[in-house]
């Protein structure tokens, strides 16, 4: 039974108090925090929460810790952090725990990487260039990163993911969209057990461009790349279809996954229909990423409000990916 790495990210934010939570389930995984153990420690007091934490040196933990207990691979923090308040002096602290927890899943010592909640703005107003969590272990795995979430019944892929709206389609190319659906295809097969998926993928413009009348896009761009994957690939997709009749129960019922050409047009559906359940995924790299479906929630902070249902469900994502992909 190899860990998995559990990054809560900002220290300001809920991702502390998670850590905290989490060591009061009862878990079949090994989970190891990479975090500073006095923010957890501090976080356990002010959520009135039993917290120890076991902290690991060198050798790996064997089996998952006691209730009440969490393992902590120590990550100091730059500057003491307060609950709600934003301090960018702990940016780097953010980036170095990933990049801790990166090495180890490299190294085999982990067997996936699950991530909490950032906060970009302030890692930015640190000085550090940074436009999300999936571009970061980009770099830092050479990996060709595609973004996905998933919740029961449900997975949404992103052709483009943090780009400001008028970038979007000169960022879809057909270069780029084959190889977005080429990753997302092997993934599918590789890491969900999936043998011949079933993708369904959204037009870019309303209508899926109306024949032209509403824009390009789908005919110079999506179906050439898709009539070429089905017939050189031999890929199951269909489309582009216009987004606002994708997502219903005639089209998902028979669907693996749906590609989306841009951020807000594929994920305010699978979060009405699983927040709090949802995982986000990076498929595209070396190691197994999973995460959160939600933000830093500054205001629940400290609280002892903040609910695990999504953090588990990635710890469980994790998991059943890491073993679907051993099998192979």
């Amino acid at each position: 039974m190899h860990p998995i790495a559990f990054t809560p990210g900002e220290p300001a934010g809920i991702g502390p108090d998670l850590a905290v939570l989490l060591a009061q389930e009862t878990l079949d995984h090994i989970v190891i925090a990479y975090a500073d153990p006095d923010l957890l420690t501090q976080r356990a007091a002010q959520i009135h929460r039993s917290f120890t934490p076991h902290i690991i040196d060198e050798q790996m933990p064997q089996a998952p810790a006691p209730a009440g207990a969490l393992y902590v691979k120590p990550v100091q923090l730059q500057t003491q952090a307060t609950a709600g308040q934003l301090d960018a002096a702990n940016s780097p602290y953010v980036l170095d725990t990933i990049k801790l927890a990166v090495e180890d899943c490299r190294a085999g010592l982990c067997t996936a990487l699950v991530t909490g909640p950032v906060h970009k703005g302030v890692i930015n107003d640190a000085g550090i260039p940074f436009t999300g969590h999936t571009e970061f272990l980009a770099e830092l795995t050479s990996g060709t990163p595609v973004m996905m979430l998933a919740c029961p019944g449900l997975r949404v892929a992103l052709a483009t993911t943090h780009l400001p709206l008028r970038n979007v389609p000169d960022a879809i190319t057909r270069e780029s969209l084959s190889e977005v659906l080429i990753i997302l295809h092997h993934e599918l097969q590789q890491k969900f057990g999936i043998q011949r998926p079933r993708i369904l993928v959204c037009g870019l413009n309303p209508h899926a461009g109306e024949s032209g009348y509403l824009g390009e896009e789908e005919i110079s761009t999506i179906t050439p790349v898709l009539d070429d994957l089905k017939s050189l690939e031999n890929m199951d997709l269909v489309g582009p279809l216009p987004a606002d009749t994708l997502f219903t129960p005639r089209y998902l019922e028979n669907a693996d996954a749906v590609l989306a050409m841009y951020h807000d047009q594929g994920l305010p559906v699978l979060k009405h229909m699983g927040f709090g359940h949802a995982v986000n995924i990076t498929l595209g790299l070396p190691i197994i990423r999973t995460s959160v479906d939600h933000g830093t929630a500054l205001e629940l902070a400290g609280s002892g409000k903040a609910e695990t249902g999504s953090l588990l469900a990635a710890i469980e994502q994790a998991e059943n990916m890491a073993y679907t992909l051993k099998r192979k």
